[in-house]
């Protein structure tokens, strides 16, 4: 992971020294994201930085990156998994770094090949099916600006779940500007998310002033093999074994299936291990992380010389002083036999931080916000370790129906679209959250669960099969095909991945999972800071804010934080809310408001934060 910043000029414009200079000033807003290295190229049409955090290829992997001919200019946010068959496959294209990210010059050179023959005269376009054939090619978690100079051609894609940030604005001379983070476009007089699973791709010559329509985002998500992803879902089909699985099915094809989400899944941890640097994993003591944490350590164990930075795998919990999450996942390191570095937090630690967690996530989202805040002060103390890659497990309840309002899905087609939907605006929540809270400090997160493969197999499976309702119509687990898959013994009769009691633990959000004190105390506050400077403010909230009007006073009290770090970005945020139009699902964000939740008996607060009265802090609020 990296921070990039690019600016395309508009057609007669040129890049004055003023500019130029801004710009060297806003890559310094993104240094937090590539405290390694810093790297930049200014051209006729444009001016490209990166900041980088060197994962793969340390020493010869700087960017922005060249082709040998010094034709195209690259400068990428990410991680391509499959660089090495690519590599392969484009042997003709001449590298010049061991960057896993240079095959996008690679597949780009040899798709434009027979498009563009010298002519300078002529603006070629790459046609839309070789811009879907490059995209399709690449599986990885990536951002990334492409120039051509010899055509004056600029290629911006993101990838299909927004895992790594993008955003893009226009400036006063109507420049179009590209960056990772909001923070670096301060220039520009509109911002906008860049979709996930999209793409821009423009010829400089062809843009007029003040015309938007030639660079306008498009989709090549729809157009590849996630068509598959369909609306309703009826049954499950195993392309492997041409067998279709229904909730009457015999056990034999659902060991089938059981077989193939394990064999997936690992093979998706496996990949992403991929790293020229000390790596770890983030442990909640939740089923997604500990799967993760799990497979890694067994991995590891069968291939000792992999992980040569370390005897044995480090793994990171946080949480108020006896929050659930933190006695779950020592309960899994203990099993697993990890390294584990289970840290405690306060909630004044916590509120302090707020405004912090909202400049770096740049988000006035409650959910976002809540689940953020531990894991953005763990991430500081996992740097501190020399750690520079953690693993994750976000993506698997959007994947599998794992929240627990999903148990109140009328029917297989609305629970179906729903995780589509879920799956489809991650960039705006969870990958937003597990990429920013560690990026703020140089450490990167990768997703297994949002690999390419897995998620293509899995979110076809039938909700009965998922697990968010029974064949009897009675409660059952949510996400249990997943559990189900590593639900096995060795010879033994030992658990050979979790102990049974993580294995079928229930799902707890981890804003909730840190310590239940946590949203209790920040509802409180918020409601007590707003109640004494601002009140009057809240009651007409609908006329200060009218886009995603704040309903609460912990939202107002976020949304009055980023309109003072960010004043007029508020249409680039979204706003996470459970299904609400299905009965019985609360739209408080948090898993405890939902009827399926069993109280775990654990607040995680000490005896003096358990009081009713809100306490003296001593915070300044904003």
């Amino acid at each position: 992971m990296c921070g990039i910043l690019a600016i395309l000029l508009r057609n007669n414009n040129t890049l004055s020294k003023e500019t130029k200079q801004h710009m060297l000033d806003m890559a310094r807003e993104l240094r937090h994201r590539g405290p390694d290295d810093s790297g930049c190229v200014d051209t006729d049409s444009g001016f490209f930085l990166h900041e980088r955090l060197s994962i793969i290829d340390p020493f010869s992997g700087s960017q922005p990156i060249h082709d040998k001919k010094n034709k195209l200019i690259l400068t990428v946010n990410g991680e391509i998994y499959n660089y090495k068959e690519l590599r392969s496959k484009y042997s003709n294209y001449e590298y010049q770094t061991g960057s896993d990210c240079e095959v996008i010059n690679a597949i780009y050179t040899h798709l434009q090949k027979n498009e563009f023959n010298g002519n300078k005269d002529v603006c070629p376009e790459m046609t839309k099916d070789n811009i879907i054939t490059l995209f399709d090619q690449l599986d990885g978690q990536f951002s990334f600006v492409l120039h051509d100079m010899e055509a004056n051609m600029t290629l911006v894609g993101r990838d299909p779940y927004g895992i790594t940030p993008l955003y893009y604005g226009i400036d006063k001379e109507h420049n179009i500007l590209f960056a990772s983070e909001m923070k670096a476009l301060k220039s520009c007089i509109n911002v906008f998310p860049f979709e996930a699973g999209h793409y821009m791709y423009f010829c400089h010559k062809n843009i007029k002033q003040n015309d938007m329509c030639d660079v306008e985002c498009r989709p090549y998500f729809k157009h590849t093999k996630f068509g598959a992803w369909t609306d309703k879902i009826k049954y499950t089909q195993l392309s492997l074994e041409k067998q279709i699985i229904t909730p009457q099915s015999n056990e034999c094809a659902l060991k089938i299936l059981h077989d193939a989400i394990r064999s997936k899944f690992e093979k998706a941890v496996e990949k992403r291990l991929m790293a020229d640097v000390p790596f770890g994993v983030l442990l909640s003591g939740g089923l997604d992380s500990s799967l993760v944490a799990s497979i890694t350590q067994r991995y590891l164990k069968e291939n000792p010389e992999f992980n040569q930075y370390f005897k044995n795998l480090n793994s990171f919990s946080i949480g108020l002083k006896n929050s659930p999450d933190l006695i779950a996942a020592q309960k899994v390191a203990d099993y697993i036999g990890t390294k584990h570095h289970s840290f405690n937090f306060t909630i004044k630690e916590g509120l302090n931080a707020l405004r912090d967690v909202i400049y770096h996530l740049e988000t006035y989202d409650v959910t976002t916000i809540r689940a953020s805040t531990p894991m953005y002060l763990l991430s500081r103390k996992i740097k501190a370790l020399g750690i520079k890659m953690v693993l994750s497990g976000e993506g698997s309840d959007e994947l599998l129906g794992g929240y627990l309002y999903f148990h109140k899905a009328p029917n297989d087609e609305e629970h179906q679209k729903e995780c589509k939907r879920r799956l489809l605006q991650l960039g705006y929540f969870d990958c937003l959250r597990a990429n920013k809270s560690t990026m703020a400090w140089g450490l990167e997160a990768r997703t297994p669960f949002l690999d390419t493969e897995f998620v293509n197999f899995c979110i076809n499976i039938n909700k009965d099969i998922k697990g968010t309702s029974s064949y009897t119509d009675k409660p059952k687990m949510e996400k249990h095909c997943l559990r189900k898959a590593f639900d096995i013994n060795d010879e033994n009769g030992n658990p050979l991945y979790l102990p049974s009691e993580i294995l079928w633990r229930q799902k707890e959000q981890f804003s909730d999972g840190v310590g239940y004190g946590w949203i209790d105390h920040l509802k409180d506050y918020t409601k007590e800071y707003v109640k004494a400077h601002c009140f009057q403010d809240f009651c007409v909230a609908h006329l200060i804010y009218p886009h995603n009007t704040p309903d609460t006073e912990e939202a107002f009290y976020y949304r009055m934080v980023f309109e003072e770090l960010f004043p007029n970005r508020e249409t680039a945020v979204k706003k996470w809310m459970p299904m609400t139009e299905w009965e019985g699902v609360s739209s408080d964000p948090s898993g405890r408001a939902q009827g399926s939740h069993i109280d775990n008996n654990v607040d995680g607060t000490t005896e003096e934060e358990s009081n009713h009265k809100v306490p003296d802090y001593g915070l300044p609020g904003l």
